[in-house]
């Protein structure tokens, strides 16, 4: 399911080891690795052929915005991945998260809304995606 083949992904150029604690905002512009702890947002200048991924020792608290993802880790905020997302075993997301096309393995845990966004809606995403209330949702599955 993990084929990281599949994914077009330059050479990790950033890592944070497992004993390193970060806090604050972190920007980067090449793929990025973390083993230890950020406590801030974290966020790709750039959104084409740039991928974050989370260990299963990793976690990030805050916001996460990049083309690719993969978490084995822990994150606690809002991600959104303009490409994709893959969910390993041992991921636990606690926030939402929008993407375009999103795998999961099972053991995986999200707490959390799963936002799609599609090719029509990405250029027209504001901060605070709109939903569908529930009972708006249940009203559809009965037709």
């Amino acid at each position: 399911m993990f084929d990281r083949k599949k994914l077009n992904n330059p050479a990790i150029r950033t890592l944070i080891s497992a004993d390193t604690r970060v806090t604050g905002d972190v920007e980067f512009n090449s793929s990025f690795h973390v083993d230890g702890y950020i406590k801030g947002n974290v966020k790709a200048t750039q959104h084409e052929n740039v991928m974050l991924n989370i260990s299963e020792r990793g976690c990030v608290e805050g916001s996460i915005e990049v083309s690719q993802l993969v978490i084995d880790g822990t994150v606690k905020g809002n991600i959104r991945a303009t490409e994709k997302v893959e969910l390993g075993p041992k991921a636990r997301v606690i926030g939402n998260i929008q993407y375009k096309s999103i795998e999961m393995s099972l053991g995986a845990e999200v707490n959390g809304k799963l936002i799609y966004e599609s090719d029509s809606t990405r250029n027209h995403i504001s901060e605070k995606p709109q939903i569908a209330p529930v009972s708006a949702i249940n009203r559809i599955k009965e037709k």
